[in-house]
């Protein structure tokens, strides 16, 4: 093979595919990532409010992996429904979606608010979700909640609208590399154009009593749970308690915060990436009651460990005195 035909084909992978597909009455914006890898598609459920465009940098930085997203109703492209919906509505769409694009099998992932949906997709088609990746999300309304000024600027779609305001409040909702270094903002703040004031309302509504604790230990997916250290909207405690009460989940942790998917692109696809392609995930019965007992176990450890370096940290600050 000539490297002008090498060049060609790894161009043709590198470009993201565009178009409107109607799906159940529903126009849809959707992007297609195309991969060199003969693995399922990876169908990736955005953040609240956001384009499909705000994942370009990982969508771009994925090697093998063939990605699909699109924008849901209200957002993007996607002109809003008629009627409000469920996360269960969209996991329905989804299905929908893959079956169009003729689909048997697929790998499913979630960010943030798209990380609800994605659980509710692997536990509403587990036939049909091969693998589950969970990145900066939690089980629901049951979650450990950020501080209250934080939650209070997420629940407003004012961001994605108002460029100054997302420069002034991007590094307390999102932490991380936001925090050091105001031209991720700018360039974050560039590619909004998503959200629409009742669009963005139905997504909170879908979400809105909504959670996945009573059958998170039934999900049959190898599952991997990706958590900032730093992200004042979704604490890493979160991140533990999905990994201890899904029987086949494993977790890792990013120096980074809320959006490491757009700050560390590059690490969080080949994170991903491995982790889709490791033949020896292997799918093991549980019960509730034995995710349970994992849970205690694996909760009481990290509450000890935060302890202990809390008195550590006041030890070290009574010797600095």
């Amino acid at each position: 093979m000539s490297d002008e035909h090498e060049e060609t084909n790894q161009a043709a992978f590198a470009e993201i595919e565009t178009r409107q597909v109607t799906i159940n009455g529903q126009l849809l914006q959707l992007a297609i990532k195309h991969g060199r890898g003969s693995g399922p598609p990876l169908l990736l459920f955005n953040g609240i409010g956001a384009n499909w465009e705000l994942a370009r940098p990982f969508l771009e930085a994925l090697t093998h992996t063939t990605a699909i997203i699109f924008d849901v109703p209200g957002v993007g492209g996607s002109p809003r429904s008629l009627l409000p919906y469920r996360p269960s509505t969209l996991a329905r769409l989804a299905a929908a979606l893959v079956a169009e694009l003729g689909f048997a099998e697929i790998d499913v992932a979630g960010v943030s608010w798209g990380g609800g949906i994605a659980q509710q997709f692997a536990h509403q088609y587990p036939k049909l979700c091969r693998r589950l990746v969970l990145a900066a999300t939690a089980p629901g309304v049951t979650m450990v909640p950020g501080g209250p000024s934080v939650l209070w600027k997420m629940m407003t779609p004012r961001r994605y609208t108002d460029k100054d305001y997302m420069n002034r409040i991007a590094a307390d909702l999102y932490g991380g590399a936001f925090r050091g270094d105001p031209s991720l903002i700018g360039r974050h703040a560039a590619t909004m154009h998503g959200a629409r004031n009742l669009g963005y309302f139905y997504q909170l509504l879908a979400i809105a009593g909504w959670t996945s604790l009573p059958w998170l230990w039934s999900l049959p997916q190898p599952t991997l749970v990706l958590m900032g250290r730093d992200d004042p909207l979704v604490p890493p405690i979160n991140g533990h308690i999905l990994k201890a009460l899904i029987p086949n989940a494993e977790l890792q942790m990013i120096d980074d915060g809320h959006l490491f998917i757009v700050t560390k692109p590059g690490e969080t696809a080949g994170l991903i990436e491995a982790f889709l392609a490791d033949a020896s995930k292997q799918v093991e019965p549980s019960s509730p009651l034995s995710r349970m007992t994992g849970w205690v176990r694996g909760f009481v450890p990290t509450l000890g460990r935060r302890d202990a370096q809390a008195q550590q940290g006041n030890g070290d600050a009574g010797r600095v005195a």
